[in-house]
């Protein structure tokens, strides 16, 4: 039976809308599942969540309850984690390769021989209003080689021993500044000899002065049976007026039996100036060496005295290393990197048979026996 063409257009679209309506509740649903979904946990996975919770304690009791029934610590026994599996805090330490290491030596070691403090190359000094400074020391001027832990103070005697044999003895420096000295006492406190002041030329007026206790004071001495040296205190500003000093000293020592040396001291004086002052550090050397040279032709032992400072800034040490030095520090160790042979240790000590503050040094050597 042949249907018409109105029923076939009437028909033909029912089943494309059921389709799409079907599509779309389709769609709905799946969507409205996945809000619900991600909105909050179903109650049955709660659920889950709960019982599986419930039944890893309960194991867990249990557990407990065996490994104690056993005898043993239930949190520990049952591990196999060591120490080490536990030391997290190193896991990103950086390891330094040995070339980086070696680079890292090299350069402290460049480090500490930049500090002049400890480079063994330089040497202190003190400047008379308290400034320092690192200065180079002189490899061609001979070092002293006394090893200074073999140094005994005995208030106020100091000591030098080598091999614990006592190699040194003591001096004290007297002049008319001290007054009346007792010599028989002095060596009974220890001192073996005595530097005595011979004369002076003034630091104002240029005049040449001797010194008015310089025979009272040479004669108890050798009464006392110490050894006997001089001292000069020169404020030359000439090689002239040096050849003068040397031979007022060496005519006052006519008839005297000196076996310690003949000092020449040259220096600045404090709150006043000198007349050396304004002589060049050449100038001074030269007037040093001109003094001690005639004095050592004359048959005498010579010495170059003092301090530090004076002795490494204020002449050339280089064109006087013919001539011993008497190094002036007070201190517990000198630190003068040069050969020297005697050394003032202090102005400032108490001694019996002296008034005033004695001036003491320790000789190194034995000039008596020289």
């Amino acid at each position: 039976m042949k249907l018409s063409d109105d029923f076939d257009d009437r028909n033909a679209g029912v089943p494309l809308l059921y389709m799409t309506v079907g599509v779309l509740l389709f769609a709905v649903t799946v969507i409205g599942i996945v809000v619900l979904s991600n909105k909050k946990p179903s109650g049955g996975r709660a659920g889950v969540t709960e019982e599986t919770m419930a039944a890893g304690a309960e194991t867990e009791d249990t557990h407990v309850q065996e490994q104690e029934s056993e005898g043993k610590d239930p949190y520990i026994s049952g591990s196999k984690l060591t120490s080490d599996d536990l030391d997290f805090w190193h896991m990103y330490d950086e390891t330094e390769s040995p070339e980086e290491e070696e680079k890292k030596k090299k350069e402290q070691e460049e480090e500490k021989e930049q500090d002049p403090s400890t480079d063994g190359k330089h040497t202190r000094l003190v400047a008379e209003d308290g400034t320092e400074e690192w200065v180079s020391i002189n490899p061609y001027l001979t070092k002293n080689t006394y090893d200074f832990s073999g140094l005994v103070y005995q208030y106020p005697i100091m000591k030098y021993y080598e091999d614990s044999e006592r190699v040194s003895r003591v001096g004290v420096s007297v002049s008319a500044e001290d007054g009346e000295i007792n010599f028989g006492r002095l060596k009974k406190a220890g001192v073996d000899f005595a530097m005595i002041r011979i004369g002076s030329r003034g630091y104002g007026s240029g005049n040449l002065m001797a010194d008015d206790m310089f025979y009272e004071n040479i004669n108890k001495a050798t009464e006392a049976g110490m050894d006997v040296g001089v001292t000069f205190y020169s404020q030359a500003v000439t090689t002239e007026e040096a050849l003068e000093e040397a031979y007022r000293v060496i005519e006052g020592l006519q008839g005297f039996t000196i076996v310690y040396p003949v000092a020449f001291d040259m220096e600045y004086v404090k709150n006043d100036t000198a007349r050396v002052q304004g002589l060049s550090r050449d100038q001074k050397t030269e007037i040093a060496r001109t003094f001690m040279d005639a004095v050592q032709q004359a048959g005498y032992k010579v010495i170059l005295y003092g301090d530090k400072e004076w002795l490494i800034r204020r002449v050339d040490l280089s064109k006087l290393i013919s001539y011993d030095v008497w190094f002036s520090q007070d201190e517990d160790t000198p630190d003068y990197p040069y050969k020297f042979t005697m050394w003032e240790y202090t102005k400032n000590a108490k001694l019996d048979g002296m008034s005033e503050p004695a001036r003491l040094s320790v000789c190194f050597i034995d000039y008596a026996s020289k």
